[in-house]
């Protein structure tokens, strides 16, 4: 049986568990918790290993320079579409009108660093403090300038180049280990999460969740979809077969960094991107493109607009896609993130931060939405880019058996 089949059996077990034993299946968490832990023990290693090596099979510094602007060009265009299909949703279904926001719930909101100190922040004092605190965007930073270095020393750094590629190998090896115990994970961490909300707390505000899901599924579809079918000029079907495995992982983990071991291998063994191309694209998605949570950031902010009977002007919706696009890139990929950049959407338009109480309570169930949408937007731009660029096998991806 194939493994995205096995978690998605342990998903729905998982579901009956916890309908079944609502607060004892919080009995599981431990078991969900450490899956959840030895998949964020693969996440550094693997981001620096693998992003150097990225590099370093580049060394045309045109190609690699062309790699990165493609990337970033197509991630900042899929998520300012992620915002408007948010807000369209929301604007339909209307999820947050007649219902009053209890003030009584209010939380504080953390502040998000202003944008100079996010970029500044990048660059680390200490590489090694970055490595050993898993600050993602830092240790990105340094692989980077790292393979650069490597590149343009030549012959003198190839010990240390066969260094990384062989921690890289190693990565996969232990990521194909511990995705052997995906299903176990999963089924603990749905039983507990459905035993701790229940379909009676979830009611209230199902048009909320119903509005994410929604936009998350016509996202995936018809943005991810076109962008393969109609740029990549490649089978759809094909391509959501291919990552299905991390589709399944970030659904259940609710972390884009977590699911990164398992969508470069997606990627890899089942799309024929390269091993440069991956290995550059994706450890960068995970922090840069957060769609999903685009989709969120659109969702909840006409929530709570509508919700507090406050009617908003179209320089409002100008400034909400704005804001959630650039809230969105600035997202770390945990679980949980995206509930703090929402006071950034929020305040962008002078919306009471109040409404993140009535999120909160959801927030992990639509995380789950998100990221999936997060990782498949990762793999569709990995997937181009690699067939713009000829570092594509096309042999690989024709043996994907389509949905």
């Amino acid at each position: 049986m194939k493994l995205w089949m096995k978690i998605m059996i342990g998903l729905g077990l998982g579901i009956v568990a916890g309908l079944i034993f609502q607060e004892k299946a919080a009995l599981v968490k431990p078991i969900g918790t450490l899956f959840i832990n030895a998949i964020k023990m693969l996440i550094i290693p693997l981001i620096f290993s693998s992003l150097i090596v990225g590099m370093t099979s580049l060394k045309d510094s045109k190609q690699l320079g062309r790699i990165g602007m493609k990337t970033l060009a197509i991630y900042l265009v899929t998520t300012a579409f992620a915002v408007c299909i948010g807000l369209l949703v929301s604007t339909i279904l209307q999820p947050g009108a007649g219902m009053m926001i209890d003030m009584g719930k209010a939380v504080s909101a953390k502040q998000a660093p202003p944008f100079i100190d996010t970029l500044v922040s990048i660059v680390p004092k200490n590489p090694l403090g970055a490595l050993s605190s898993g600050h993602v965007l830092q240790v990105i930073c340094f692989a980077i300038f790292l393979g650069i270095a490597i590149n343009i020393t030549g012959e003198k750094a190839e010990p240390f180049k066969k260094l990384c590629e062989s921690v890289a190998e190693i990565m996969y090896t232990l990521t194909a280990i511990v995705m052997e115990f995906a299903p176990y994970g999963v089924f603990a961490l749905m039983a507990y999460v459905v035993g701790q909300y229940g379909a009676s707390t979830l009611l209230p505000l199902l048009k909320v969740i119903l509005a994410v899901y929604i936009g998350a599924i016509v996202h995936v579809i018809f943005v991810y979809g076109s962008g393969v079918g109609l740029v990549a000029r490649l089978s759809p079907a094909k391509f959501f077969k291919g990552i299905v495995d991390a589709q399944a992982v970030a659904f259940t983990t609710t972390s884009s960094s977590g699911t990164l071991p398992v969508t470069i291998r997606c990627t890899q063994e089942n799309l024929g991107v390269s091993k440069s191309v991956s290995s550059f694209v994706l450890p960068m998605g995970a922090t840069v493109n957060m769609d999903g949570t685009a989709i969120y950031q659109g969702v909840a902010a006409l929530f709570v607009a509508q919700a507090s009977g406050i009617d908003l002007t179209m320089s409002n919706y100008i400034t909400l896609i704005l804001a959630s696009t650039l809230a969105s890139i600035g997202t770390a990929g945990v679980p949980g993130a995206g509930l703090i950049m929402l006071s950034v959407t929020l305040s962008s338009i002078g919306l009471p931060m109040e409404g993140i109480a009535l999120i909160a309570g959801i927030d992990r169930i639509l995380d789950m939405a998100r990221t999936s949408v997060n990782v498949t937007g990762d793999a569709m731009t990995s997937l181009i880019v690699a067939k713009s660029e000829g570092e594509f096998d096309k042999e690989i991806f024709d043996a994907t058996e389509a949905v």
